[in-house]
């Protein structure tokens, strides 16, 4: 399998297990029209070859208590040296950052946080964001309600 290039029945396998990552080997066979020894050896080579990353359960933030979602819009000063690194390691170490980009346009990281309340947010942003080396500016659009939250590729 090469990048980019894998052929229609490994593009099923990939779209069902976006649907239901514990889908047994025989139901997935069935599913794509195969058998269920070659759609097995498919699958592992797609996990093989990083197409497959993980699997994980999607867990209902809200039956957790976690009610809010903030979209952080993070500016550094980059002229420090290590600023980047720093920043990037502190948002792979904390557990309320569940996603973490670095952009173009006016700021230089778009950070999602999701945290139980706005106290828990004020903690992380005045504790945590604001007292890194280097985080010049730190504008924050809180979530109202979710239009729509999916985990699956357009395939």
């Amino acid at each position: 399998m090469k990048n980019h290039s894998i052929d229609a029945a490994s593009m099923k396998i990939l779209a069902e297990l976006q649907k239901d990552g514990r889908i047994s080997s025989n139901e997935l066979a069935e599913k794509i029209g195969m058998s269920a020894s070659p759609c097995w050896r498919r699958q592992k080579e797609l996990e093989d070859n990083g197409y497959i990353v993980r699997y994980t359960a999607l867990v209902d933030r809200r039956k957790l208590g976690l009610a809010v979602v903030c979209l952080l819009h993070v500016s550094l000063l980059r002229h420090a040296e290590g600023v980047v690194e720093q920043f990037e390691q502190a948002m792979r170490l904390r557990p309320e950052v569940v996603e973490c980009y670095e952009t173009t346009g006016s700021s230089d990281y778009l950070v999602k946080v999701v945290v139980a309340d706005m106290d828990a947010y004020h903690d992380f942003l005045h504790n945590v964001l604001v007292k890194l080396n280097g985080v010049s500016q730190v504008n924050t659009s809180v979530a109202l309600r979710e239009v729509k939250y999916e985990t699956a590729l357009p395939l």
